[in-house]
């Protein structure tokens, strides 16, 4: 059996990107393919903030939907908008190689503001509360869009900077020379990492797209989202977790994070374990979160934004 593998994306740049690249490398594969270009909500919905906007999974569901009703067959998608619980019949079918998982502030030539009153904008509230955490001094903005969209927002405003996620502005080669790696500040579970999503009862294009999985992304990533999961916070609470292969000593170093929403509370973890022992890793590091003051914080997030109407999301 031979198809046309349709490749169902978002149309921002950046997913454009990631589709031509999985397109490419099941090519030289030998496959034919067709990409299949959707608008999603979160990109039409640019007034409210992703977590006002009480959807499961607001980049993937209109290609959730596109896949379950047979107009493509695979998804790609940058795979922290992923949620961690899929729908019913759609699988993980490939982790590509990751890139950088930095955040980076881009700025506009001057730094200066750092140690004073400033405001910086972004869209996560992760990165909202270990910014805060740091520098309680600043103002946080929301800055919404897609990358190119919240860019130009960053120029034609007075704010002193935004943070994004390095690996996006590389792949379309947007990042300015004017930013700051922010190596203090913990990566969103399986930031830098794409994902291809199948439908469960495809073999022949789950066959083909399983040539691309990278093994120690996959496993990185899966520490990660596990660790998620297990603390319940999904888009809307600020999580930050990271898993590494040491390949020298055959560990992994696994760090995570879990903030309230202002930043004032912190709770976080680090730990280094044998290879053998990743399939847990996630799940008994958020457990310690949650014993070392998370439910607490976890438990004021939700009243939070439960006053305000806004639900928690996976």
């Amino acid at each position: 059996m031979t198809k046309t593998i349709r490749i169902g994306t978002r149309d921002s740049e950046l997913a454009l990107w990631q589709a031509k690249t999985v397109e490419k490398s099941l090519n030289d594969l030998g496959y034919k393919t067709e990409i299949i270009a959707v608008k999603s909500q979160g990109d039409i919905i640019l007034d409210k903030p992703l977590y006002e906007l009480g959807i499961t999974g607001i980049f993937t569901k209109t290609l959730d939907i596109a896949m379950i009703n047979g107009q493509v067959d695979i998804a790609v998608h940058s795979m922290k908008d992923v949620p961690t619980a899929l729908p019913q019949g759609i699988v993980q079918a490939a982790v590509l190689e990751r890139a950088t998982v930095l955040d980076i502030l881009v700025h506009k030539g001057n730094t200066g503001f750092l140690e004073k009153e400033a405001t910086i904008a972004t869209g996560s509230l992760r990165r909202q509360a270990q910014w805060l955490n740091k520098y309680p001094n600043h103002t946080v903005v929301d800055l919404r869009g897609n990358v190119n969209t919240r860019m130009q927002k960053l120029n034609d405003n007075k704010w002193n900077g935004a943070v994004f996620a390095a690996a996006g502005l590389e792949r379309i080669n947007l990042k300015p020379e004017t930013f700051i790696n922010l190596d203090w500040m913990i990566p969103a579970p399986a930031q830098g990492a794409m994902v291809v999503l199948a439908m469960g009862n495809d073999n022949y294009t789950i066959h083909a797209v399983s040539q691309l999985n990278d093994i120690e992304t996959e496993i990185c990533t899966f520490i990660e989202r596990q660790f998620l999961s297990t603390l319940e916070g999904g888009c809307t609470a600020p999580i930050g977790a990271l898993a590494k292969y040491d390949q020298e000593d055959d560990t992994i170093i696994f760090e995570g994070n879990l903030l309230s929403l202002d930043g004032k509370q912190k709770t976080e973890i680090k730990k280094i374990v044998p290879i053998e022992n990743w399939k847990k890793l996630g799940y008994h590091s958020a457990q310690e979160i949650l014993n070392n003051g998370g439910k607490e914080i976890m438990t004021e997030i939700k009243q939070q934004l439960k006053k305000k109407n806004k639900p928690l999301r996976d």
